[in-house]
């Protein structure tokens, strides 16, 4: 935790004038560029979010320009090398809503002497990205995937960087064979041989742009020549359900104005059910949520998973089966083979639910 004197700019030298020459991100014009900013070390040092730096020294808001360089980001890793530094990659502030929201495309290396170094890089060679992983090999770190701006996704191919630690050049590289696709939020581990990569877990880009679906295989991508393999083949079904107008739905503030409810704190649930009701252009009946996932056939009880509070599972003939409350959908993935009737009566049984706590129709959504 820094100290309150090291927030302050002045400690730094930051003045308005310097903040202004450097509060916007930028990308390289050389492969890469290096920088040397007062503005950024502060920033990163500090930690603070664009909104509280701007706060910190009186800066315009960023509606009126562009986003505000931070370092307070979602989406960026983390490599620590032997010799006390560490190496930042990218990574993402804010969401896209937000005046100060940006997909980073920058190195930032700390040294264990407290000097920082900070590299740019042109779009072209390195594409802004954000939740992506870092192995480090040899004197190499291979950065996979990217979850990136929607209109640049390249949802049959998986983004393949190699970062060179002795220069900070970063190369796209090419690969054969089947890849996951268009992967984020993985992990990402060294195989024992120190030969391939295997990636499991994550989100993949489906074919519409618009839908990610959750990553089920697991894959291995050899080192030596860039080429994937598909390790497992469990093809379970998956599907999400979403309002038919593509509204945005409110499950979590649902649950929220029902946990207040079933624990008497009236003054919380007014508040919740008001918003919900101002959001929706109806008052939800949020009971409903108690018998969501209660399907009309023999499982077992409901389960939260662990610090994640918008993930449930049961199993239903011995099948589990999981349910992901998005912003957007509703997403379901059944881990093995659960007979197709069964498979329809949840989708229905879902789809029906929804609508009558949306108060609009809900459908399947489509690839």
């Amino acid at each position: 935790m820094m100290e309150e004197e090291d927030l302050d700019p002045g400690h730094f030298g930051v003045t308005l004038e310097l903040f202004e020459e450097w509060r916007a991100p930028r990308f390289g014009s050389t492969n890469p560029q290096r920088m040397k900013s007062t503005v950024w070390e502060w920033l990163v040092r500090s930690r603070m979010s664009a909104y509280s730096a701007r706060q910190k020294i009186q800066a315009p808001s960023s509606y009126a320009d562009s986003p505000t360089w931070s370092f307070a980001r979602f989406g960026q890793s983390l490599t620590e090398l032997a010799d006390g530094r560490s190496i930042y990659i990218a990574g993402e502030h804010e969401d896209f809503y937000d005046p100060d929201f940006n997909i980073y495309n920058d190195v930032v290396v700390t040294h264990p002497g407290k000097e920082i170094d900070f590299y740019c890089y042109p779009k072209s060679d390195f594409p802004p990205t954000d939740f992506h992983t870092a192995t480090l090999t040899g004197e190499t770190i291979v950065i996979l995937g990217n979850l990136g701006n929607r209109d640049e996704r390249k949802w049959k191919e998986t983004q393949i960087l190699l970062l060179q630690l002795e220069s900070f050049e970063i190369h796209q590289m090419a690969s054969s064979g089947t890849s996951p696709g268009w992967i984020h939020s993985h992990k990402a581990t060294l195989s024992g041989d120190q030969k391939s990569i295997i990636l499991t877990g994550g989100k993949v880009q489906s074919s519409s742009g618009s839908l990610l679906r959750e990553n089920i295989e697991d894959w291995s991508l050899s080192l030596a020549d860039w080429h994937w393999e598909k390790l497992t083949s469990r093809s379970w079904p998956q599907f999400g359900i979403r309002r038919k107008d593509r509204r945005a739905m409110y499950l979590w503030d649902m649950r929220f104005a029902l946990g207040n409810l079933e624990n008497h704190s009236e003054d919380l649930y007014r508040t919740t059910m008001a918003r919900l009701e101002e959001w929706l252009g109806h008052r939800p009946d949020v009971w409903l949520l108690k018998d969501l996932y209660d399907f009309d056939t023999a499982h077992d009880e409901l389960h939260t998973e662990q610090d994640n509070y918008n993930r449930f599972w049961m199993s239903m003939d011995d099948v589990k089966i999981r349910f992901t409350e998005e912003m957007s959908s509703l997403q379901v993935v059944i881990e093995g083979r659960l007979a197709p009737n069964r498979v329809r009566l949840i989708q229905e049984h879902l789809i029906e639910k929804l609508s009558a706590l949306e108060n609009s129709p809900c459908e399947m959504e489509e690839e």
